[in-house]
């Protein structure tokens, strides 16, 4: 008989080890489309430390300050660890799953018995019933147990998905919590660069009601017609046109930081208001190759293990189609005394196999759906890596571009000044009209803002650029997207790649 339990349980074992279903095996890079290199850039290999922590590479404690409200209070943040905590008891009622399951019962009461009729004799005079009411008690317990062994697979493929959806939720609160980042630079770029704007545009609001006075002086001296008053006029018009535009470009700009941070818009970021310098950085950002970017990018890790929960569940739905097997047992007692409860016990131990014989290919079809959710699941993967590689080609575009433009606009501005410090003189000397003083005015105050633009954009481009590397969440606790966790034995683990 010992021999016999033996070979009974090595033979359920060597079947558990059996798991239905394909083993994940992470797509290979040629298979992902994944080129050598990038058309821009030198190459050099990513810092994870400066990745990390990218923003403070733009030397403005402020906003170091704001990102650190941010990862802390951020409502799209603690909503993604909500969902990762979520994600972590799916995979701990899986694990569940290996163990029997228990369940225990117990009762007691009292028993009412009441008869009518007086005493009751039998023919020899005997005394059959007294008639009268009496009470009794009655008690039990018990215990029934259940275990599913798991033949081919399911629990062992359904706990290997949950580890897998464990691991994409994690990546998911990584990817919101950089693309928070991101977002927060770019309100905060935009925020200095309409302060910027906003101090131009009141310096030349100054320069240009100084032409109107004098446009105004030279009309009431008979030295010009009413034109060059009028122009002046409509000039500064223009200009006193575009602040309330700015200024609610601002606002904009700050409640949005509010809300990024967790807070209601207004005082939260009232300091804010005072005007501060657009952030600089230094030229040299690494992008490293195609292959860490995919190695740094948690939205490309997330689709990957969407796709490694996809392939597990292909063998939780083949393993459907074959016997399951399942053993249960119950333990119990009853008595009319307590005290005698545990006198008599009673119980059993069973085994039970079930299989699907006829179902309308409903268990067929389900694998077969499966199957495409898989095929889906690579294909989401595929685009996740062909737009990761996008968004850092672009992103290296646009830095290249902007960092150009600037070198040029100083250029104009530089010019541009001098020019208009050349025609304020000679106007104000009668040396030419007012149409080419509003000329050289108009091509400064544009040649400014274009400047200003051109500085805001190259911090914008390395913000687009870092978040496209995967920048901003290297630093986050590994607990938060570990994919470790306690399971039953080697046998029941699957590799998930």
């Amino acid at each position: 008989m010992r021999y016999r339990i033996a070979w009974l349980t090595g033979s359920v074992l060597a079947l558990s080890a059996c798991a239905a279903g394909p083993n994940y095996h992470a797509p290979q890079s040629a298979a992902l489309g994944v080129p050598a290199g990038y058309s821009q850039g030198s190459g050099a290999a990513l810092d994870d430390a400066t990745l990390a922590t990218w923003w403070t590479r733009l030397n403005d404690p402020t906003l170091t300050g704001l990102i650190d409200q941010a990862i802390a209070g951020n409502l799209d943040i603690v909503q993604a660890q909500a969902r990762l905590r979520q994600a972590r008891e799916s995979l701990r009622q899986a694990n569940a799953a290996f163990l029997p399951q228990v369940n225990g019962s117990a009762s007691g009461g009292k028993n009412y018995r009441s008869q009518a009729g007086g005493t009751r004799v039998d023919d020899s005079g005997n005394v059959i019933s007294t008639g009268a009411s009496n009470w009794s008690s009655s008690y039990s317990a018990g215990a029934n147990a259940s275990w599913q062994i798991d033949l081919f697979g399911e629990l062992s493929r359904s706990a290997e998905a949950a580890r897998a959806d464990l691991a994409a939720s994690g990546y998911d609160l990584a990817n919101v919590r950089m693309t928070i980042i991101s977002e927060l630079v770019t309100n905060y770029v935009q925020a200095r660069a309409s302060q910027e704007q906003l101090r131009i545009a009141r310096e030349t609001q100054k320069v240009q009601q100084d032409n109107y006075d004098i446009a105004r002086w030279r009309l009431q001296a008979g030295l010009v017609s009413s034109l060059d008053e009028q122009q002046a006029r409509a000039q500064l018009a223009q200009t006193n046109a575009t602040i309330p535009q700015l200024e609610a470009s601002l606002k904009g700009s700050l409640n949005r930081i509010a809300v990024l941070t967790g807070q209601a818009p207004g005082d939260a970021t009232r300091a804010l208001e005072t005007p501060a310098p657009i952030p600089t950085a230094a030229t040299d950002i690494a992008t490293g190759i195609p292959a860490d970017t995919l190695r740094q990018r948690p939205d490309v890790r997330s689709a990957e293990r969407a796709l490694a929960a996809a392939t597990a569940r292909i063998g939780v739905a083949q393993a459907q189609l074959y016997p399951s097997l399942g053993i249960s047992g119950n333990i119990g007692t009853t008595s009319n005394a307590f005290k005698d409860l545990f006198d008599l016990i009673t119980g059993g131990v069973f085994a039970n196999v079930a299989q699907t014989i006829f179902d309308g290919g409903r268990l067929a079809s389900q694998v077969r759906a499966q199957k495409a959710a898989t095929d889906a699941a690579f294909a989401a993967y595929k685009q996740s890596v062909l737009g990761a590689l996008e968004d850092v080609e672009n992103g290296m575009a646009s830095l290249d571009s902007a960092r150009r433009r600037k070198i040029e606009f100083a250029t104009a501005y530089e010019a541009s000044n001098n020019a208009a410090i050349l025609a304020r003189s000679q106007y104000q000397s009668g040396l030419i009209d007012f149409q080419t003083l509003s000329s050289s005015e108009t091509t400064l105050l544009n040649a400014r803002n274009s400047l200003a633009s051109a500085q805001s954009d190259e911090i914008l481009a390395i913000a687009q650029l870092y978040n496209a590397l995967g920048g901003g969440w290297q630093n986050m606790a590994p607990t938060r997207i570990s994919t470790t966790f306690w399971a039953p034995s080697r046998k029941s683990r699957i590799a998930s790649g």
